[in-house]
């Protein structure tokens, strides 16, 4: 089943799912900067009730969170009038999809500037996309940049040699950071 409404009205209705059941909600929401977080936690309840991306809940909502803000602050700049839109799709087997839209004018994300370069390091702002990519197995921007779609596996997938061996020199390169950059190893 398919939960279509409002953030607000779907807050207020929506059931826990059961354990491992398959969720689908496509949602809205205000540009508001109070609601990013409120939003936030009740899709990741849910996404954590299905058990989808079990003990990557944390990524899921980092990811999420950025996505969100983004589209409320960057795509859409605070205006009142303009929505968010969320489609989340999550099965056991497949892990969780994400599809954050905005009704802004789009941005090119090759023009992103890079947060590692010296010159960013102390930028309060830009990191967002860098960790959405960090943490989720797949992001794309499509619409000309005003969809992000942010796709974590469920890990019940099988891993094939090369995935193992990119896991491994991830790890490697991760422990041995370079001065004046701080490191978390992820998964």
């Amino acid at each position: 089943m398919t939960w279509v409404g409002s953030f607000k009205s779907l807050q207020a209705v929506l059931p826990e799912p059961s354990l491992g059941a398959p969720l689908r909600v496509h949602t809205w929401l205000e540009s508001e900067i109070d609601l990013i977080s409120p939003f936030v936690d009740w899709l990741v309840s849910l996404i954590t009730q299905s058990r989808c991306v079990d003990g990557k809940e944390e990524f899921v909502e980092l990811a999420l969170r950025e996505a969100v803000s983004n589209a409320i602050l960057h795509g859409n700049r605070l205006e009142p009038r303009k929505l968010v839109h969320v489609r989340c799709c999550c099965e056991a087997t497949n892990g969780v999809l994400i599809v954050v839209r905005d009704q802004g004018h789009g941005f090119d994300p090759n023009n992103v500037r890079n947060p590692l370069a010296v010159e960013n390091l102390g930028a309060e702002h830009g990191r967002g996309i860098y960790l959405m990519k960090m943490v989720m197995d797949e992001v794309s921007f499509e619409r000309g940049g005003t969809e992000v779609h942010i796709r974590k596996k469920s890990g019940n997938e099988e891993k094939t040699s090369t995935q193992r061996i990119q896991k491994r020199i991830v790890r490697r390169s991760v422990r041995r950071p370079w001065p004046g950059v701080r490191a978390v190893e992820l998964g």
